[in-house]
């Protein structure tokens, strides 16, 4: 497989070096977005071989009768080095040779809705919201609402909003599920630690070419927004409410001032919505034992607690705790992230040793 991998790796160099192919840029991006995918495995390959020649090339010179004492114990502390390198390299190259996820590269819709809890569940999910975009500024990458539902007590009842980045679903993926925060209240006189949770949902966006939508599949309503927004976003028909009747699905958005926005928003979200479900189709027809240790990205799962009085946050999937608790709510959870990818990766091992 490597070998055939450093023959495509190759042809594809050749191919975006061709100016006919330059010209074509959608065909141009397909193949650099190809080659991306391929050139770590290659690199990786490459240092491997480079540590094989190295090994056969200690081993004969430490064949030689003639070498000095000296010299022959430098070969030996080498070629024990040389040894550990070849068993590290070689289990990175069978993690980079590991089936990827088709969603990994995409960026993603993200729903965070209060869960059981009342005030405490919504002031939950406002944190949640911000844990997660402050996370995605950390990245580097982009963040917009699309939809949301603020009470008036404060926090959030219901959001949805897009991440735009590299590799976003590959690091979100892991967040969707139930969150439970447990804390005494401000409101709470008698000092009793409360019980609230939080849903996150993380859908890969869909690509046109993935989800196709029939001409009569959906039903679309324009009517006047209420809400936040401010007097001005109520003045006209720009909120947007759309039906996919096969379904029966139904989005709604009115954040922007402007119709078109709100509808280009609301048939983001229900694509991505519609993918998911194509996809849970998919998985649900692979086998129990192949699925995933960390956890099936289900949102009734209940992944993670948070726990204020004893300042950590425990993951349950993979029995991790850590106990930064403020700087994990801004966003610095890349401790866990690496941990939940590293738990798949083993256990993805496995299931193809």
């Amino acid at each position: 497989k490597l070998d055939f991998l450093a023959a495509k790796y190759a042809e594809l160099n050749e191919k975006i070096s061709d100016p006919e192919i330059i010209s074509d840029q959608n065909q141009w991006r397909k193949l650099m977005k190809e080659q991306s995918h391929i050139e770590p495995i290659i690199q990786k390959y490459n240092e491997f071989s480079d540590t094989l020649s190295a090994i056969d090339d200690t081993k004969e010179m430490l064949e030689d009768k003639q070498l000095e004492k000296d010299f022959k114990e430098m070969a030996e502390a080498e070629l024990d080095e040389l040894t550990k390198k070849r068993v590290e390299q070689e289990e990175e190259l069978r993690v980079l040779l590991l089936p990827k996820d088709v969603n990994d590269d995409k960026n993603v819709i993200v729903e965070i809705r209060a869960g059981a809890g009342g005030s405490e569940a919504a002031l939950f999910a406002g944190e949640l919201f911000r844990m997660l975009t402050r996370y995605a500024e950390r990245q580097g990458w982009k963040s917009e609402i699309m939809s949301s539902s603020i009470p008036d007590i404060g926090g959030i009842k219901e959001i949805i909003f897009a991440i735009e980045g590299t590799g976003v679903y590959s690091r979100l993926k892991y967040e969707s599920g139930v969150h439970r925060v447990q804390r005494i209240p401000s409101t709470e006189s008698g000092g009793r630690i409360h019980t609230s949770t939080a849903t996150v949902a993380v859908l890969p966006e869909a690509e046109d070419v993935e989800i196709e939508i029939g001409a009569n599949d959906l039903r679309v309503d324009v009517y006047r927004s209420s809400g936040n927004g401010g007097q001005s976003v109520n003045t006209t028909d720009s909120a947007v409410r759309i039906t996919h009747i096969p379904t029966g699905m139904v989005v709604t958005c009115q954040d922007e001032k402007s119709q078109l926005k709100n509808k280009d928003k609301a048939l983001k979200i229900l694509k991505a919505r519609l993918y998911e479900i194509e996809q849970q189709k998919q998985q649900s027809e692979i086998a129990e034992n192949r699925k995933s240790q960390v956890g099936t990205g289900d949102r009734s799962e209940r992944i993670r607690t948070y726990n204020f009085p004893q300042g950590r946050i425990s993951d349950h999937r993979i029995n991790m705790t850590v106990y930064q608790l403020e700087a994990f709510l801004d966003g610095d959870i890349d401790e866990m992230i690496n941990a939940l990818v590293t738990s798949d990766q083993t256990e993805k091992l496995k299931q193809h040793s």
